[in-house]
């Protein structure tokens, strides 16, 4: 199951899909207005003004309070911008609209008003714009925007979200630095890749309980070798297709890392014997500037050619055999 999924059902797993006590009439309004807003597309047909709303489809409600806390679409044939009605739950704690190409523009102004909106997955849709302030206002553990068309720099306001620990933004023209205190909290998970993000990684990435970190296919430069170390608690690292640039020779890595990618950048130096003792299930440092023997022992034993080509002068296997060094032979 993706890391996406299993992060959203952390946050619905107190939640009910329906309930007999009857829904909050405030609530029942917003959600009124925003189905007219969508234009009334058939996936929501049972929304009716005379029914329960915790009944309704495609929402989660609390069994005691009959507020509607989750709202998800999926795969809706409309053509329209995101509801301003949604603002208007303001019990609204998870929401999800996906894979959606129909849905464009910007965010709303009225989510600021979601002050209790925990998880927000906006992704695979044709949404525009910067990524705005005000969802600062919010209680955001979990922001996922990938696969769209949002643009401008990723900003500052997204440190002041205390609990913020899965940042998915892949997929989208975010241009700049990237802004260091971006996550909070434990085992937080970081992806920020097919943007056009430049600089350097900030520093506060090498510590805390990273688990996951995605910053590949931008144009980030500089030394990285900071994100490793033995005792750090990452499990996947992918960093290919920037401008990097730094000694791969003495560095550790974690333990517990089961996938590493740091193709396609300027990485100097020979493939450190720590790799042995790391069991990782991808492993790519082709396109660098890599060069001596490979180490051939325990766990490398399962990494083919492709894991190290285009580099300036590996050899061993799996690649062909280096050298020997020439023999001097003595005449006495």
């Amino acid at each position: 199951m993706p890391i996406c999924h299993l992060f959203f059902l952390l946050f619905v797993s107190h939640l009910t899909l329906s309930s007999s006590l009857d829904c909050n009439a405030a609530d029942r309004r917003a959600l009124l207005n925003v189905k007219s807003e969508l234009g009334n597309p058939p996936e929501l047909s049972e929304w009716l003004p005379a029914t329960n709303c915790c009944t309704w489809s495609n929402l989660y409600s609390k069994t005691d309070t009959g507020r509607i806390t989750g709202i998800y679409f999926f795969f809706l044939n409309v053509s329209t911008t995101i509801p301003h009605s949604l603002g208007d739950l303001s019990e609204l704690e998870v929401m999800q609209l996906q894979n959606t190409p129909g849905l464009y523009g910007t965010i709303p102004s009225s989510f600021s008003k979601l002050t209790k909106l925990d998880t927000l997955f906006l992704t695979n849709n044709s949404l525009y714009g910067p990524i705005p302030d005000f969802l600062s206002r919010t209680n955001l553990t979990g922001l996922d925007l990938s696969d769209n068309k949002f643009s401008g720099p990723i900003p500052l306001s997204l440190t002041k979200l205390p609990n913020l620990r899965f940042l998915e933004l892949s997929r989208n023209s975010f241009s700049g630095t990237i802004p260091p205190g971006l996550l909070h909290g434990t085992t937080r998970f970081l992806f920020l890749s097919h943007n056009k993000l430049t600089g350097e990684i900030p520093k506060d990435f090498g510590n805390g309980d990273i688990d996951t970190i995605d910053l590949s296919h931008n144009r980030l430069t500089g030394d990285a070798s900071f994100l490793f170390g033995i005792t750090k608690p990452m499990t996947r690292i992918d960093l290919s297709w920037n401008q990097l640039e730094f000694d791969l020779t003495r560095v550790v890595f974690p333990h517990h890392l089961e996938y590493l990618d740091l193709s396609h950048n300027k990485i100097k130096g020979k493939v450190p014997k720590s790799l042995q003792d790391i069991q990782l299930s991808f492993l790519n440092l082709s396109y660098n500037e890599l060069c001596g023997e490979i180490p051939n022992r325990r766990f490398m034993v399962y990494h083919n050619a492709d894991s190290y080509i285009h580099n300036k002068c590996l050899c061993g296997a799996p690649l062909p055999p280096c050298a020997s060094s020439p023999i001097f032979i003595s005449h006495t």
